[in-house]
């Protein structure tokens, strides 16, 4: 049974005050704030900003009333001057397999969805957006649906890792019994179109005195902005994952139009020139699924050609299906049928399980609130239809 919580809607306290809000801050943006309010003086600073870092991103403070190793005076400074808060999750649905998705508000009209996957990585992975909203418009997924708002802020990326953590439990962040030990890019948006404050938030969420996530378990999906490619490994060192889904430009001008302005001959050799790519830190290609689209066995003879001389695995990922959605999910015998046509040629080519697909949780099913009814509305719509004469 699915179990959904709603948090009432009402304006966040980052909305109604004009104080700073710390929490996603990078160290130099943490230190620069401190010194142009004036709170801090400059000579000190830097280990304030140390201090403050500590508890705002390994214990995951959301008052100052809790940091006991500054001054009492100070606390009361540092709270006159600024705000430690999360945005406002609207909505938190939790499915029946144990994946959690909240929709979180981090502005009027700025609304996202992230998605929490149990049992994945080391023990769970947190997909996060970088975006409010999407302008790849590809047709199997339910995101690029919805129009592009505008990029998130380093800061909001952030703040979805917070809001998990808070929600697990996680604090602070070297828990022996940690939930949270992926992170990976695969929400809402394209992350390369907004990378510069993707990069920050790497930043923030790999530091090791912070949330502490290595960069081999962070993992940027891109559906192929291959003049970015190289940035993104030279700034975030981390992992690598292609949205390919087809082996022929005609196919994926069609599924991926960014397609027809990156054909797969450029994506593949900006993925070949990828800082630090060895068969230790493979690329990840994922592959959607289509019935009768894309998951014919020559189909995945052609990939086995595509793949050459690129250390490689391969996510086959069934479709997830969406309201309105155009495509259908390849039966479970075509799936195994393609996945051992590439175990035999050498490809790890694991079938991802579908989660959470009872809350819109799954792979390409995620689309802002802002963009749907609202859940109390649709149960109320609902329960009037249930006690209709």
């Amino acid at each position: 049974m699915t179990s959904l919580t709603l948090t009432p809607s009402r304006p966040s306290a980052a909305a109604t005050t004009a104080r700073p809000n710390l929490s996603g801050l990078t160290r130099s943006e943490l230190v620069q704030a401190l010194i142009d309010s004036g709170a801090v003086e400059p000579a000190k600073a830097k280990m304030r900003a140390v201090q403050l870092w500590q508890w705002i991103h390994h214990s995951g403070a959301v008052t100052f009333d809790v940091m006991t190793n500054v001054s009492k005076e100070m606390r009361a400074t540092l709270a006159d001057h600024f705000i430690l808060d999360r945005p406002e999750v609207v909505e938190r649905q939790v499915s029946k397999d144990g994946t959690r998705k909240w929709l979180i508000r981090m502005a009027p009209g700025i609304e996202v969805e992230t998605v929490y996957i149990p049992d994945v990585g080391r023990a769970g992975a947190l997909c996060v957006s970088s975006q409010v909203g999407c302008t790849l418009n590809c047709t199997f997924c339910h995101t690029g649906t919805q129009a592009l708002v505008r990029n998130l802020t380093a800061a909001e990326i952030i703040a979805q890792v917070l809001v998990a953590k808070d929600d697990l439990g996680e604090w602070p962040s070297d828990a022996e019994a940690r939930r949270l030990s992926n992170v990976v890019f695969m929400g809402m948006g394209e992350p390369l179109y907004n990378l510069d404050n993707v990069a920050k938030s790497i930043e923030v969420i790999s530091d090791g005195e912070g949330i502490a996530l290595s960069r081999r378990r962070i993992t940027v999906s891109t559906s192929g902005v291959v003049p970015e490619l190289i940035r993104l490994g030279e700034t975030t060192g981390a992992m690598l994952a292609i949205s390919l889904h087809a082996t022929n430009d005609a196919l994926r001008d069609e599924l991926v139009p960014l397609n027809k302005k990156f054909p797969i001959a450029a994506l593949m050799e900006g993925i070949k020139a990828y800082p630090g790519l060895s068969n230790a830190r493979r690329v990840t290609f994922e592959y959607v699924m289509l019935k009768g689209v894309n998951d014919s066995p020559a189909e995945a003879r052609a990939l086995i050609q595509l793949m050459k001389g690129v250390p490689a695995k391969i996510n086959l990922i069934p479709f997830n299906p969406w309201p309105g959605s155009p495509y259908e999910c390849s039966d479970w015998g075509t799936i195994e049928t393609f996945a051992g046509i590439l175990n035999r040629a050498g490809y790890s080519s694991p079938i991802r399980t579908p989660r959470g697909r009872d809350i819109l949780a799954a792979c390409g099913q995620l689309k802002s609130e802002s963009e749907k009814m609202r859940a109390s509305a649709r149960r109320r719509l609902e329960v009037e239809a249930a006690v209709a004469p």
